[in-house]
């Protein structure tokens, strides 16, 4: 009778070395023969193997220059205890044929514990691969849900119906990209106040609004971002400048690089000079801008005061001198008028921020002034 080999439940293993050329029905007769009454009837192999609780011995046998060696392996269905006495009376086998042998037993394996480490491997496997699969449905209904309120959160602004973040028409800053895909990734990470411009051709839209609101152009790092940027040079006000990195797109940059581009803007008159940009001349003043720069530094004088100004000359904040540099460090106005005296600190700041202009009582020692930033002492307004 074959022994079922789901059954077993421990494999016996052991070496055999023969002082003379063998084959394998030698061992195994050796085996029967010396083993047959010798730990009693209840373990006897042939009947043992009849019952199924022993398997069919396996012997791997090979003789060379007339000696033999191989390996021996027994199956058992029965306790350790009887296994133990039947791999100890396999042990005892000291001649196969005519040869003096030893049998000497490797080990005795328990086969139930070596497949519930393969069960334990296989289940941490299954249960990583489940966790994984959940995860990733998660991150993908999470994914869709925000990209869902992406597409609701974009509007379509102006005349030109441009895609917008939501905030376009109320912040006073905004940033300029080229498609709508730009706008929904600045989205995803709850940058609202971005719109496109569409392609090289510049909507009106556009230009107006860069007349009222502090500009940032965030173009991509390709050829493609390059014209872009040339084309929104010449005909609007365009106040800051930056750029994906080399060969990347806006739209698929993910938030660390995003953030990154933003923070290193630079201004728009730096960007022009470091590429050789001609700009058109947007900031001759006018008359008007003289006599308002005049009556604001009238009234400011002798009261150590100052005011910012946006493009249109409305005041969008008014300072103490003293407190000056710190508060244009979190601001962007278009001019300053203040009490005081022009210092190169507040030129260099002043430039960072892309002030066009600054106006006051006179001017320090300046050894270094920006083109793109115009100084105007109280002299030149008649004061």
């Amino acid at each position: 009778m074959t022994m079922d080999p789901t059954s077993t439940k421990y494999l016996v293993k052991a070496n055999i070395r023969v002082d003379g050329t063998v084959e394998q029905s030698d061992v195994i007769g050796a085996i029967f023969g010396q083993t047959e009454g010798l730990i009693g009837d209840e373990l006897d192999l042939r009947d043992l193997q009849k019952s199924a609780r022993v398997g069919r011995i396996e012997v791997n046998i090979d003789s060379i220059k007339g000696k033999s060696e191989g390996t021996l392996m027994l199956h058992s269905a029965m306790e350790k205890v009887e296994t133990s006495i039947l791999a100890a009376a396999i042990e005892s086998v000291d001649r196969i044929g005519p040869c003096k042998a030893e049998v000497k037993v490797d080990h005795v394996e328990d086969v139930r514990i070596s497949k519930r480490k393969k069960v334990l491997e296989r289940a941490k496997q299954l249960l990583g691969e489940i966790i994984k699969e959940d995860k990733e449905k998660t991150e993908d209904l999470a994914e869709s849900v925000r990209q869902a309120l992406q597409i609701e959160e974009i509007t379509s602004y102006g005349p030109d119906k441009l895609p917008a973040g939501p905030n376009i028409s109320k912040s006073d800053a905004i940033i300029l990209v080229e498609g709508r895909n730009d706008v929904a990734n600045l989205l995803k990470y709850g940058i609202k106040n971005a719109i496109s411009v569409e392609g090289t051709n510049i909507p009106q839209t556009i230009i107006d609004l860069c007349e009222e609101r502090v500009a940032t152009a965030f173009v991509d790092g390709d050829r493609g971002g390059s014209l872009i940027l040339k084309e929104l040079f010449q005909v609007a006000d365009i106040d800051f400048v930056t750029r994906a990195p080399k060969t990347r797109e806006v739209e698929e940059i993910p938030q660390k690089l995003l953030t990154k581009a933003l923070k290193n803007k630079i201004p728009a008159e730096q960007y022009a000079e470091m590429y050789g940009i001609k700009l058109e001349n947007k900031e001759v003043k006018t008359n008007k801008e003289q006599d308002q720069y005049k009556q604001i530094l009238a009234e400011v004088t002798g009261k150590h005061k100052g005011v910012f100004l946006d493009k249109n000359g409305k005041k969008v904040g008014e300072i103490n001198v003293d407190s000056l540099v710190n508060e244009l460090k979190d601001k962007n106005p278009h001019a300053i008028v203040f009490d005081g005296i022009i210092t190169q600190r507040l030129v260099d700041i002043a430039h960072d921020r892309g002030v066009k202009t600054i106006v006051s009582i006179k001017s320090g020692d300046i050894t270094k002034k920006p083109d793109s930033l115009e100084l105007i002492e109280a002299q030149e307004l008649g004061l």
